[in-house]
Order: structure tokens, then sequence, then C-alpha cells
């Protein structure tokens, strides 16, 4: 990433470890912006299940291991991070999610990100 990389060239391991620790423990602070669309919020939900979103971001999208919550994010954020992948110009540690992307078309990255942008701020319980 063009704007991250000269930052974090110079920061340690444990560096890393302190910041990813600071941000994983941050929560979604505000409902999603716009309106919601039922319809494609449907459709949304399907294609996160056909393509296993769920299985590494888990089951309420609130992160596991290595994959990040994706539940409180913006439309905006996903919809770029999603496009970055499809495109191979956002960088990640093992390929998974540019290979994720690629079967995605441009309105399925829009549709997957809706959908993700407007799930409850906390999951069902």
């Amino acid at each position: 990433d063009p704007q991250m990389s000269p930052v974090a060239a110079s920061l340690s391991d444990a560096d890393m470890a302190d910041l990813a620790a600071y941000y994983a423990a941050q929560r979604p602070v505000s409902a999603p912006a716009g309106r919601r669309d039922p319809e494609k919020v449907a459709a949304g939900q399907r294609l996160a299940q056909l393509h296993h979103c769920a299985s590494c971001h888990a089951p309420t999208f609130t992160g596991q291991q290595y994959a990040p919550r994706l539940r409180g994010l913006s439309y905006e954020y996903l919809l770029r991070q999603l496009r970055g992948f499809k495109t191979e110009t956002r960088g990640e540690l093992d390929g998974s999610m540019t290979t994720a992307a690629q079967p995605l078309t441009a309105e399925e990255i829009e549709t997957l990100a809706h959908y993700l942008a407007h799930l409850p701020l906390a999951p069902a319980p």
C-alpha cells in the first residue's frame, strides 16, 4: 500500500502486534449510513454464503484469527477493499482474498459490500 508501506517499514514485530491488538479491540460506533435495499441485502447474503465468506470472517462477520471483522465497516471502505482485491492492488498475507474476489463481477462486489455494510452492529444472540 503506497500510504502505509513507508510507515510500516520501520515497525518492529512487537509494534505491529501492539497495533493489531489495539485495532482488534475497537468496536463500531455508529450504524451504517445509506439507504438499506432489502433485495440487495438478500442478494449479498446469498453471495456471502456462495463464496463462503463466513468460513474465514466468522459466521457473525466479527472476524477471527487473521481474518478481520467486517461487521460495522462502511460501504465505501468495503467496496474499496473488495475492488482492490479484485484488481490485485490491495496487499494481504496469503492471497486468499485476492483469489476469492476474482470470480466476483463489479455488480456482485457492490452487492456484497451493501450486504456487509448493512449488518446490524451487534450480531444476533
